[in-house]
């Protein structure tokens, strides 16, 4: 995986002023695209679509400031088809227009070409179990929220907070298979991960298949496969938010396994009172790379 993502950035590199098909890219290295998006993102720190950008301005801004191309000839050059167009561009990243940055020669905000390396650390190891799953339900009451990477979600806090007791005991009765109890999922999660961007976000159980589903709510149909399953245990979600940074800065770069589309499931099976701390099982679908 390390390899291939250096090879995708290496791609990105020699294809600066062009728009960069990942699809492709990703066939050529034996991945897919959905992968290699949430990979590149995990350990990035940043969408692709982000870097790409970040990179193409860096390399525009060297020309904006040697001023031996009118504006325009240099948009152009970099795959923009007019001057508001890459000024917009310009001015997201380096915070001023290309005019200012041309008469004061600055301030500019480089971004370096990304190299990855496998660090060896093992200090953690990971409990993981492969899972063959049939096809089945997530049931439940399921809302759209923000991206948050760390710390509590409040709009997932208060989607469920909204929920009466009663009801937690009666989605409890309905769960008839594995994941078993209470489940957090997210799905329609954008592949390059972006803080901000929205997910649905379901509050429920998981059902078999054949199992009906009450009118009231919502369903998400989930087809037959294989999860890695990740057990943590510790502080809540802090133990739980780290092993999920740790399935692509360990688990996937050393394991024959990659991400495929579909939801990520959190099913606590322990928890304190307050919430403080919890043992949890993320399920994460997958299959072989």
């Amino acid at each position: 995986m390390i390899s291939a993502l250096n090879r995708l950035v290496d791609h990105v590199e020699e294809h600066l002023t062009e728009d960069v098909d990942v699809h492709v890219v990703a066939r050529t290295l034996g991945t897919t695209e959905y992968h290699l998006r949430r990979m590149f993102s995990s350990l990035a720190g940043m969408p692709l679509s982000e870097y790409v950008r970040r990179r193409r301005m860096t390399v525009a801004a060297a020309d904006v400031v040697r001023g031996e191309s009118d504006l325009l000839s240099i948009a152009v050059r970099h795959g923009y088809g007019s001057t508001e167009a890459f000024g917009r561009a310009f001015r997201a990243v380096h915070g001023v227009g290309p005019g200012d940055a041309r008469r004061d020669g600055g301030p500019l905000r480089s971004q370096p070409q990304l190299r990855f390396r496998l660090t060896v650390e093992g200090g953690v190891p990971m409990d993981t179990r492969i899972v063959d799953r049939p096809a089945f339900r997530l049931v439940g009451h399921a809302a759209r929220v923000p991206l948050i990477h760390h710390g509590v979600n409040p709009h997932i806090q208060r989607h469920i907070a909204a929920l009466p007791p009663a009801e937690h005991v009666r989605l409890k009765g309905l769960g008839d298979t594995e994941p078993a109890g209470l489940l957090q999922v997210t799905d329609d999660v954008d592949p390059d991960s972006p803080e901000g961007s929205e997910l649905t976000y379901l509050h429920g159980v998981a059902v078999t298949g054949s199992a009906p589903v009450p009118d009231d709510l919502d369903a998400i149909e989930v087809p037959a496969g294989r999860w890695a399953v990740f057990h943590t245990s510790g502080p809540h979600p802090q133990a739980l938010q780290t092993a999920w940074a740790a399935t692509a800065t360990e688990w996937f770069p050393a394991n024959p396994w990659r991400l495929r589309p579909g939801p990520s499931i959190v099913a606590v099976l322990a928890r304190a009172d307050d919430f403080s701390t919890a043992t949890c099982e993320l399920w994460l679908p997958v299959e072989p790379a």
